[in-house]
């Protein structure tokens, strides 16, 4: 995978990734406000329901002002500025609680003014314990208010547990999300970890592969001196075995120039030579080298060069490099003589180029895959065509560096089909 494909990949997930925290982080929070605003003003409500009533039982007057308070998020004080029981604050409180739909476990506690401190306090559960036995509360703080002389006070020990846990269903899709950033940033480090070990095989196969290059220059020069000698040329034998070794060291040669040029590919450092070429002069040029290699399998080659105006941009190397590879492979996977048709004609402002052949063709369930690298179709334990997988796949890489369109049809027992469209000048 390439470096800017993978920054690509890490940028992208990162920004949706933070997107998606924003998004849920801000449904959050406003679930939660507005959990919190309807429990206030439901509080808020049974305090002044609590202290009418309570005024009502007592047969006193409620200050105008500063009636009720609230001291923080779960502390509400109320100032009712006269005396009156703890059983009838306990009395009101529960109905008042009721009436808003409040379940909530409270404390409420008196303010002595006698001795300056809350007093008489007590837990109220909704949820007992199974003993029964009462709940006794720590006193509530005093409030620090000059104008709260004679007062009550009311504490939510619970309220910020019992508001969470009625947000379940938001926190879980939290939990899946974090859930989710988390396997995406384990994945990104699987990518990496795979990309740095691609990489050390790229280089170690990239290495060999630049090592094998001085011994098969080598050899072919050594090749070269055997064939001219008068001896060897002399000998029928030793000269058809000097054209062996001459014939497989091009042959690998071929192979080590193939792998070479991949690598450039997979770095992003090819660079191509891009000219105006007139298709149709330069299949007629090349086509004596290619029809050699059909008429070694006593095969025939046609050319089929019916476009009008054949022009395209593109580097004619590779442009040549990629039909001699489509033409090897027709070869090779002919199992009667070879019967190759090179051809050309026009579609909507392109020229689309195509090589035919009659060879054994390839399975559907092995089509979208033959242009991988290294892959090659599965013939069980035959191996009668030699090949490492990189020529299709060759022809798949120049076709993406020339923004061509590749396109193979094929049928099992009736020959294969590749066509290129490029865009015509």
């Amino acid at each position: 995978m390439r470096n800017t494909i993978i920054r690509r990949v890490i940028v992208l997930g990162a920004v949706a990734s933070l997107s998606l925290l924003a998004v849920q982080t801000y449904w959050v929070l406003r679930t939660w406000n507005l959990q919190e605003q309807e429990f206030n003003r439901r509080v808020n409500q049974a305090m002044l329901d609590a202290a009418n009533e309570l005024a009502q039982m007592n047969l006193f007057a409620l200050p105008t002002q500063k009636l009720v308070q609230q001291v923080s998020t779960n502390y509400w004080v109320v100032n009712v500025n006269n005396v009156f029981e703890a059983s009838d604050l306990e009395h009101v409180l529960g109905k008042a609680f009721e009436t808003q739909g409040l379940k909530e476990d409270y404390e409420y506690g008196i303010f002595d003014c006698s001795s300056d401190q809350m007093v008489r306090g007590k837990l109220v559960k909704y949820s007992t314990k199974k003993d029964g036995s009462p709940q006794l509360a720590e006193p509530l703080p005093k409030h620090y208010d000059q104008d709260f002389i004679y007062y009550f006070g009311v504490l939510f020990p619970g309220k910020s547990a019992n508001m969470l846990s009625s947000m379940w269903l938001v926190i879980g899709f939290t939990a899946l999300m974090l859930l989710t950033v988390a396997f995406f940033i384990y994945s990104i480090f699987v990518i990496l970890r795979q990309k740095q070990l691609s990489e050390l095989q790229r280089d170690f196969i990239n290495n060999m592969t630049h090592e094998f290059k001085t011994p098969i220059s080598t050899i072919n020069i050594s090749t070269d001196v055997f064939l001219k000698n008068e001896k060897i040329q002399g000998d029928p034998r030793l000269h058809r075995y000097s054209g062996i070794i001459k014939e497989q060291v091009l042959r690998l040669n071929t192979q080590v120039e193939k792998v070479l040029q991949l690598a450039k590919i997979e770095r992003d450092n090819m660079e191509l030579n891009v000219e105006e070429i007139d298709l149709a002069d330069l299949i007629r040029n090349i086509s004596p080298s290619i029809e050699l290699k059909v008429i070694d399998r006593n095969g025939n080659l046609h050319l089929n060069l019916d476009a009008a105006n054949p022009l395209v941009r593109a580097d004619k190397l590779h442009l040549t490099n990629v039909l001699h590879n489509l033409v090897d492979n027709g070869v090779k996977y002919s199992k009667e003589k070879p019967d190759i048709t090179i051809g050309l004609h026009n579609e909507a402002g392109v020229i689309v180029l195509s090589v035919q052949d009659n060879g054994i063709g390839i399975p559907k369930e092995h089509q979208k895959r033959v242009f991988d690298k290294f892959y090659r179709v599965p013939t069980g334990n035959v191996h009668n065509v030699k090949g490492f997988g990189l020529g299709l796949f060759y022809v798949k890489m120049m076709c993406k560096e020339h923004r061509w369109k590749l396109s193979l049809k094929s049928e099992l027992g009736k020959g294969t089909t590749i066509e290129i469209r490029m865009p015509q000048r």
